[in-house]
């Protein structure tokens, strides 16, 4: 997966699938994915790009249990230590989780977990920057952005336990 940062004003193009957990959008401009909301369905009416189509198919795949790690170019605007944060959360293999600590020493900021968790929940890509893999020191989940109960389905989808 393709990841760069970036500040355009490039228009995006929405565009959603179904799945047993809810709806999903993703955003595209026209050369990488920018968002994902999970749990909102919004849609464009125009032609679907080949990357729209091939999101989809990605997307599907991997809440069907066919997919582990999806190959598209995305792009993020984030501050400085959000990208830093982004980038090592984007490294989180599936089925495995680490803590905010754990981010925080990753990215050279052993006692700033609370500032990763802020740049956790900002995160415009879950799923493809995998923020559902971060939970708290003690196991526990923590927060979500798209709410727990995304967080859980996700988790479950990926064979993670938690406490």
């Amino acid at each position: 997966m393709q990841t760069r940062s970036y500040r355009a004003t490039t228009p995006l193009r929405y565009d959603a699938i179904e799945t047993a957990g809810g709806p999903v959008t993703f955003a595209t401009d026209g050369e990488a994915i920018r968002e994902i909301r999970l749990g909102r369905r919004l849609r464009d009416r125009g032609r679907k790009t080949p990357l729209d189509r091939e999101t989809a198919r990605q997307l599907r795949d991997y809440f069907h249990g066919a997919r582990t790690t999806f190959d598209l170019p995305i792009r993020f605007a984030g501050t400085r230590f959000e990208e830093d944060v982004w980038h090592a959360v984007h490294a989180i293999p599936f089925g495995d989780t680490f803590s905010y600590s754990e981010i925080a020493a990753t990215v050279g900021r052993p006692r700033a977990a609370r500032a990763v968790g802020n740049a956790v929940g900002a995160n415009p890509l879950p799923l493809f920057v995998p923020c559902h893999r971060v939970l708290a020191m003690n196991g526990r989940l923590g927060g979500f952005g798209c709410g727990l109960d995304w967080k859980r389905f996700l988790l479950r989808l990926e064979g993670v336990a938690w406490k």
